[in-house]
């Protein structure tokens, strides 16, 4: 499925400088990998999925632009989705990848099919 390439190469602007980040095709988009935890996806052509503290989730999702991320019918506490919207300015988008990379040393890493 096609994702929004330039909201990707600006997430790769802002990821530039941050060691160990791997780039996977996932999520219906391009999935930014953190120390090889899940950080932040492109997904699809208008949002980003943030993986973010589930104690933050109750403040963040009534931020404008900001939706919960439900699967299988399920609040999934520690995503929200970001729509373009809110991610016009450099500053907007910097501060959801701050949110995610605070988060990301305490997230846990998927485990490994074998």
């Amino acid at each position: 499925m096609p994702y929004n390439e330039k909201l990707a190469d600006r997430l790769r602007e802002l990821l530039a400088e941050v060691p160990e980040v791997e780039e996977k095709e996932m999520f219906r988009g391009v999935t930014f990998m953190v120390n090889g935890k899940m950080c932040i996806s492109v997904s699809g052509m208008e949002r980003l999925m943030v993986r973010i503290d589930p104690d933050l989730h109750d403040m963040l999702i009534e931020k404008n632009g900001c939706e919960e991320v439900i699967m299988k019918g399920k609040s999934m506490k520690s995503f929200v989705y970001v729509y373009e919207e809110a991610l016009k300015t450099k500053k907007e988008l910097a501060w959801w990848v701050k949110i995610a990379l605070d988060y990301n040393p305490k997230a846990k890493a998927s485990k490994k099919k074998k």
